[in-house]
Protein backbone atom coordinates (compact mmCIF):
# COMPACT_ATOMS: atom_id res chain seq x y z
CA UNK A 1 0.00 0.00 0.00
CA UNK A 2 2.92 2.28 0.81
CA UNK A 3 4.66 1.59 -2.60
CA UNK A 4 1.64 2.10 -4.37
CA UNK A 5 0.90 5.43 -2.45
CA UNK A 6 4.51 6.35 -3.26
CA UNK A 7 4.30 5.51 -7.12
CA UNK A 8 0.89 7.44 -7.00
CA UNK A 9 2.71 10.80 -5.12
CA UNK A 10 5.76 10.81 -7.26
CA UNK A 11 3.73 10.74 -10.91
CA UNK A 12 1.79 13.53 -9.62
CA UNK A 13 4.46 15.30 -8.40
CA UNK A 14 6.46 14.90 -11.73
CA UNK A 15 5.73 17.04 -14.66
CA UNK A 16 5.31 14.06 -16.77
CA UNK A 17 2.69 13.05 -14.53
CA UNK A 18 1.11 16.30 -14.42
CA UNK A 19 1.46 16.73 -18.24
CA UNK A 20 -0.11 13.35 -19.37
CA UNK A 21 -2.93 14.29 -16.61
CA UNK A 22 -3.72 17.83 -18.52
CA UNK A 23 -3.81 15.74 -21.54
CA UNK A 24 -6.66 13.33 -20.20
CA UNK A 25 -8.34 15.80 -19.12
CA UNK A 26 -8.29 17.71 -21.89
CA UNK A 27 -9.81 15.03 -24.03
CA UNK A 28 -12.57 14.72 -21.27
CA UNK A 29 -13.49 18.34 -22.08
CA UNK A 30 -13.20 18.52 -25.97
CA UNK A 31 -15.39 15.87 -26.06
CA UNK A 32 -17.64 17.46 -23.55
CA UNK A 33 -17.91 21.03 -25.41
CA UNK A 34 -19.64 19.75 -28.87
CA UNK A 35 -21.76 17.70 -27.20
CA UNK A 36 -23.06 20.58 -24.80
CA UNK A 37 -22.81 23.10 -27.97
CA UNK A 38 -25.31 21.09 -29.76
CA UNK A 39 -27.65 20.98 -26.83
CA UNK A 40 -27.94 24.43 -26.14
CA UNK A 41 -27.88 25.25 -29.61
CA UNK A 42 -31.54 23.81 -29.58
CA UNK A 43 -32.65 26.99 -27.75
CA UNK A 44 -33.11 28.04 -31.68
CA UNK A 45 -35.41 24.64 -32.53
CA UNK A 46 -37.92 26.67 -30.36
CA UNK A 47 -38.73 26.32 -26.58
CA UNK A 48 -40.66 23.14 -26.96
CA UNK A 49 -37.00 21.49 -28.06
CA UNK A 50 -34.57 23.27 -25.71
CA UNK A 51 -37.24 21.88 -22.85
CA UNK A 52 -37.59 18.52 -24.15
CA UNK A 53 -33.73 18.25 -24.17
CA UNK A 54 -34.09 19.90 -20.64
CA UNK A 55 -36.39 17.24 -19.39
CA UNK A 56 -34.34 14.27 -21.48
CA UNK A 57 -31.33 14.75 -19.40
CA UNK A 58 -32.49 15.31 -15.92
CA UNK A 59 -34.42 11.92 -16.54
CA UNK A 60 -31.52 10.07 -17.71
CA UNK A 61 -30.55 7.32 -15.31
CA UNK A 62 -33.64 8.44 -13.53
CA UNK A 63 -31.71 11.76 -12.77
CA UNK A 64 -28.40 10.62 -11.34
CA UNK A 65 -26.64 10.34 -14.72
CA UNK A 66 -26.69 14.22 -14.96
CA UNK A 67 -25.31 14.77 -11.70
CA UNK A 68 -22.19 11.91 -12.43
CA UNK A 69 -21.70 14.11 -14.83
CA UNK A 70 -21.70 17.19 -13.78
CA UNK A 71 -19.61 16.71 -10.78
CA UNK A 72 -17.17 14.29 -12.98
CA UNK A 73 -16.97 17.09 -15.82
CA UNK A 74 -16.24 19.99 -13.10
CA UNK A 75 -13.25 17.33 -11.24
CA UNK A 76 -12.03 17.47 -14.75
CA UNK A 77 -12.13 21.00 -15.41
CA UNK A 78 -10.45 22.10 -11.93
CA UNK A 79 -7.86 19.33 -12.23
CA UNK A 80 -7.17 20.48 -15.56
CA UNK A 81 -6.84 24.07 -14.41
CA UNK A 82 -4.80 23.58 -11.45
CA UNK A 83 -2.16 21.19 -12.71
CA UNK A 84 -2.14 23.55 -16.09
CA UNK A 85 -1.06 26.55 -13.49
CA UNK A 86 1.70 24.40 -12.43
CA UNK A 87 2.98 23.43 -14.71
CA UNK A 88 3.07 27.07 -16.11
CA UNK A 89 4.65 28.53 -13.03
CA UNK A 90 6.78 25.60 -12.72
CA UNK A 91 8.18 26.43 -16.60
CA UNK A 92 8.18 30.68 -16.16
CA UNK A 93 10.49 29.84 -12.72
CA UNK A 94 12.76 27.44 -15.42
CA UNK A 95 13.07 30.18 -17.90
CA UNK A 96 13.49 32.92 -15.27
CA UNK A 97 17.21 32.17 -15.31
CA UNK A 98 17.75 32.95 -18.65
CA UNK A 99 17.46 36.48 -20.78
CA UNK A 100 16.86 35.59 -24.36
CA UNK A 101 13.81 37.31 -25.70
CA UNK A 102 11.94 33.77 -26.13
CA UNK A 103 11.93 33.33 -22.72
CA UNK A 104 10.64 36.74 -21.94
CA UNK A 105 7.68 35.88 -24.54
CA UNK A 106 7.39 33.12 -22.91
CA UNK A 107 6.77 34.48 -19.51
CA UNK A 108 4.49 37.03 -20.35
CA UNK A 109 2.60 34.77 -22.14
CA UNK A 110 2.00 32.18 -19.12
CA UNK A 111 1.19 35.29 -17.42
CA UNK A 112 -2.10 35.71 -19.40
CA UNK A 113 -2.65 32.13 -19.46
CA UNK A 114 -2.55 31.92 -15.51
CA UNK A 115 -5.68 34.33 -15.05
CA UNK A 116 -7.48 33.45 -18.48
CA UNK A 117 -7.43 30.17 -17.14
CA UNK A 118 -8.81 31.32 -13.85
CA UNK A 119 -11.48 33.87 -15.42
CA UNK A 120 -12.69 30.73 -17.49
CA UNK A 121 -12.84 29.09 -13.57
CA UNK A 122 -14.99 31.83 -12.23
CA UNK A 123 -16.86 31.64 -15.15
CA UNK A 124 -17.62 27.65 -14.89
CA UNK A 125 -18.90 28.15 -11.55
CA UNK A 126 -20.82 31.21 -12.37
CA UNK A 127 -22.49 29.15 -15.03
CA UNK A 128 -23.48 26.34 -12.56
CA UNK A 129 -24.55 28.68 -9.77
CA UNK A 130 -26.84 30.44 -12.31
CA UNK A 131 -27.71 27.48 -14.72
CA UNK A 132 -27.77 24.52 -12.70
CA UNK A 133 -28.12 25.78 -9.11
CA UNK A 134 -30.61 28.34 -9.97
CA UNK A 135 -28.99 31.10 -7.30
CA UNK A 136 -30.61 34.36 -8.72
CA UNK A 137 -31.74 37.36 -6.61
CA UNK A 138 -34.47 37.27 -9.53
CA UNK A 139 -35.02 33.61 -10.29
CA UNK A 140 -39.05 32.77 -9.34
CA UNK A 141 -39.02 28.98 -9.38
CA UNK A 142 -42.71 29.57 -10.79
CA UNK A 143 -42.51 31.81 -13.77
CA UNK A 144 -40.04 29.39 -14.79
CA UNK A 145 -42.32 26.26 -15.20
CA UNK A 146 -44.17 25.67 -17.97
CA UNK A 147 -45.89 22.77 -20.16
CA UNK A 148 -44.54 20.08 -22.40
CA UNK A 149 -46.41 18.28 -25.26
CA UNK A 150 -46.53 14.17 -23.95
CA UNK A 151 -45.34 15.56 -20.10
CA UNK A 152 -48.12 15.37 -17.45
CA UNK A 153 -47.71 18.15 -15.22
CA UNK A 154 -45.02 21.30 -15.68
CA UNK A 155 -41.31 21.02 -16.37
CA UNK A 156 -38.69 23.47 -16.04
CA UNK A 157 -38.74 26.45 -18.55
CA UNK A 158 -35.04 26.52 -20.14
CA UNK A 159 -35.64 28.45 -22.79
CA UNK A 160 -37.25 31.38 -20.64
CA UNK A 161 -34.10 31.08 -18.50
CA UNK A 162 -31.69 31.07 -21.01
CA UNK A 163 -33.31 34.33 -22.66
CA UNK A 164 -33.35 35.78 -19.17
CA UNK A 165 -30.24 35.38 -18.60
CA UNK A 166 -28.55 36.55 -22.16
CA UNK A 167 -30.66 39.67 -21.63
CA UNK A 168 -28.79 40.80 -19.18
CA UNK A 169 -25.82 42.50 -20.25
CA UNK A 170 -23.17 42.03 -17.76
CA UNK A 171 -23.99 37.94 -17.47
CA UNK A 172 -23.55 38.24 -21.43
CA UNK A 173 -20.40 40.39 -21.68
CA UNK A 174 -18.84 37.53 -19.18
CA UNK A 175 -19.80 34.69 -21.34
CA UNK A 176 -18.32 36.39 -24.50
CA UNK A 177 -15.65 37.25 -22.81
CA UNK A 178 -14.97 33.87 -20.80
CA UNK A 179 -15.83 31.96 -23.96
CA UNK A 180 -13.38 33.87 -26.41
CA UNK A 181 -10.74 32.93 -23.71
CA UNK A 182 -11.57 29.35 -23.23
CA UNK A 183 -11.83 28.83 -27.14
CA UNK A 184 -8.00 30.73 -27.34
CA UNK A 185 -6.62 28.18 -24.87
CA UNK A 186 -8.54 25.34 -26.99
CA UNK A 187 -6.97 26.20 -30.35
CA UNK A 188 -3.56 25.14 -28.26
CA UNK A 189 -5.02 22.58 -26.58
CA UNK A 190 -6.38 20.71 -29.22
CA UNK A 191 -2.17 20.34 -30.46
CA UNK A 192 -1.04 19.98 -26.74
CA UNK A 193 -2.97 17.06 -25.72
CA UNK A 194 -1.85 15.12 -29.45
CA UNK A 195 1.70 15.80 -28.83
CA UNK A 196 1.39 14.67 -25.06
CA UNK A 197 0.23 11.37 -26.41
CA UNK A 198 2.58 11.41 -28.92
CA UNK A 199 -0.31 11.72 -31.88
CA UNK A 200 1.41 15.06 -32.92
CA UNK A 201 4.77 14.85 -34.67
CA UNK A 202 6.98 16.92 -37.07
CA UNK A 203 4.79 15.85 -40.25
CA UNK A 204 1.46 15.97 -38.86
CA UNK A 205 1.97 19.57 -36.94
CA UNK A 206 0.51 21.79 -39.40
CA UNK A 207 -2.39 20.10 -40.11
CA UNK A 208 -2.52 19.32 -36.27
CA UNK A 209 -2.91 23.09 -35.53
CA UNK A 210 -5.05 23.37 -38.82
CA UNK A 211 -7.72 21.29 -36.62
CA UNK A 212 -6.96 23.06 -33.40
CA UNK A 213 -8.02 26.20 -34.86
CA UNK A 214 -10.73 25.32 -36.55
CA UNK A 215 -11.99 23.30 -33.90
CA UNK A 216 -11.70 26.24 -31.29
CA UNK A 217 -13.29 28.63 -34.02
CA UNK A 218 -16.78 26.56 -34.57
CA UNK A 219 -16.81 26.22 -30.53
CA UNK A 220 -16.35 30.06 -30.54
CA UNK A 221 -18.92 31.11 -33.33
CA UNK A 222 -21.32 28.38 -32.12
CA UNK A 223 -21.36 29.14 -28.36
CA UNK A 224 -21.51 33.08 -29.00
CA UNK A 225 -24.15 32.73 -31.51
CA UNK A 226 -26.39 32.49 -28.83
CA UNK A 227 -25.93 35.30 -26.38
CA UNK A 228 -25.47 37.52 -29.15
CA UNK A 229 -29.01 36.45 -31.05
CA UNK A 230 -30.84 37.30 -27.99
CA UNK A 231 -29.01 40.24 -26.04
CA UNK A 232 -28.04 42.17 -29.40
CA UNK A 233 -30.87 40.87 -32.31
CA UNK A 234 -33.14 40.11 -29.51
CA UNK A 235 -34.00 36.31 -30.31
CA UNK A 236 -37.17 34.93 -28.31
CA UNK A 237 -37.44 38.25 -26.21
Amino acid sequence: MKALTRTVGSFWNSSIGKKFLVALTGIALLLFLPGHLAGNLLVFAGQDAINEYGVWLHDLGHGAAIWIARIGLLAAFVLHIVLTIQLTVANRAARSEYAYPSTVQASRSSRIMIWSGLTILAFVIYHLLHFTFKVSNEYDGESYMTTLPGHEGEVHNVHKMMIDGFSWTPATLFYIIAISLLCSHLSHGFASVLQTLGVRSSKTSTLVKRLGWAYALVMWLGFISIPISIWIFGYGR
